[in-house]
């Protein structure tokens, strides 16, 4: 479980409703079933029709990515590597399918498997990085409908106040609807930029973070698995791949 991005989400949506409630308001204030379903049911519907059915399967399977996704710990894999490297020079690279077991992660696990079975070290590093590729488009599929959510949200909030500003204009001689069609006019405005600025696009990049950590991962797995191949000195990888993730991280920074 992340902490950290639910916590961001509760004290985001936490503070809006703490804020309004300090100002002497209520949190009926903000609950609007008219404004919610013109905000809501507008910007899904748009996401609908701009993209597939895989892509929106995709960004809802992504939440799990964001919300249970595994601790990513770059020097534990390092870890890991060596300790297959050492069992390889000492027992032969066949002695490895022994420890595929033990192997928790599947693309390290292929990785180790395509060295056991004698495949070139350019065709591992190939078909490894058409993986890589093939999984960041998928990824990075999945954020773009949760940024295009973000884009179409407050755009319908305004929709939804327009309309909520016609409904006034409509009954002015009757006061009684006079606050339903400002109060939708408002919430819906507040339920576009809120669900856009504290939802939709913040998922939107924590996938795109999530995923470069990923990647980093990955890529940092390709060089232990030619690593083992090649048959390198333990000492050396090791020092190869700190100095791959402290290179990788900065040019990120």
């Amino acid at each position: 479980m992340d902490l950290v991005a639910i916590l961001g989400l509760i004290i985001g949506i936490g503070s809006i409703i703490a804020g309004n409630i300090a100002e002497g308001g209520t949190t009926a204030h903000l609950v609007q079933l008219a404004a919610a379903i013109i905000v809501f049911g507008g910007t899904f519907g748009a996401v609908f029709l701009s993209y597939t059915i895989k892509d929106l399967v995709t960004a809802f399977l992504s939440l799990k990515f964001i919300f249970l996704n595994r601790k990513i710990n770059y020097y534990e894999t390092i870890d890991t590597i060596i300790d297959l490297l050492v069992i390889a020079r000492k027992r032969g690279l066949l002695s490895l399918q022994e420890e595929l077991d033990r192997i928790n992660d599947p693309f390290l696990k292929r990785g180790i498997t395509h060295v056991i079975d004698g495949i070139s070290p350019n065709i591992i590093r190939e078909t490894l990085n058409q993986e890589i590729y093939a999984y960041e488009e998928v990824m990075r599929r999945a954020a773009k409908v949760f940024e295009s959510a973000g884009g179409y949200a407050p755009t319908i909030g305004i929709i939804g106040a327009v309309l909520g500003l016609i409904h006034v204009l409509k009954n002015v001689t009757d006061p009684s609807k006079i606050g339903i069609g400002i109060a939708t006019a408002f919430v819906a405005t507040i339920y576009g930029v809120g669900s856009a600025n504290l939802i939709f696009i913040p998922i939107s990049k924590r996938i795109i973070n999530k995923l470069e950590d990923e990647i980093l991962l990955m890529e940092l797995m390709i060089e232990g698995i030619l690593g083992i191949e090649a048959g390198m000195n333990p000492y050396y990888l090791r020092t190869k791949l700190e100095s791959f993730v402290m290179d990788r991280q900065r040019e990120r920074i």
